[in-house]
């Protein structure tokens, strides 16, 4: 058993769904892998995420340390944007392969 942040996990694997599961999670992170965005690029990307739901998933990969929100002050308008932590980066692997076995899924899908 593997406790992080106060949560109970019965495997690695399952730390690892905890962290990039949810329904859009793994889309933010691989849409980051190619550069930090602003949150308005992010929604643009996922147009059918509701924005509380686009909000709730940012801030729990910001609160797990994958990704980190940098707010820019300095002139207005303000400027938010979302980029992947170095821990965060360590997941670019499997986010590609998580990506490649959804295009031999849909190949598999269709061919039925």
């Amino acid at each position: 058993m593997y406790t992080i942040n106060d949560k109970q996990y019965p495997c690695s694997t399952s730390v690892t769904m905890g962290l990039i599961g949810g329904k859009w999670k793994s889309v933010i992170l691989i849409y980051l892998v190619e550069k930090p965005l602003r949150y308005n690029e992010i929604r643009k990307k996922i147009p059918t995420a509701t924005e509380r739901t686009l909000s709730l998933q940012l801030k729990g990969l910001e609160e797990d340390g994958l990704i980190k929100r940098t707010v820019y002050t300095i002139k207005p308008p303000l400027k938010v944007e979302y980029e992947l932590t170095d821990f965060g980066k360590t997941l670019i692997p499997l986010l590609h392969s998580i990506a490649e076995w959804g295009i031999v899924a849909i190949a598999q899908y269709q061919k039925a």
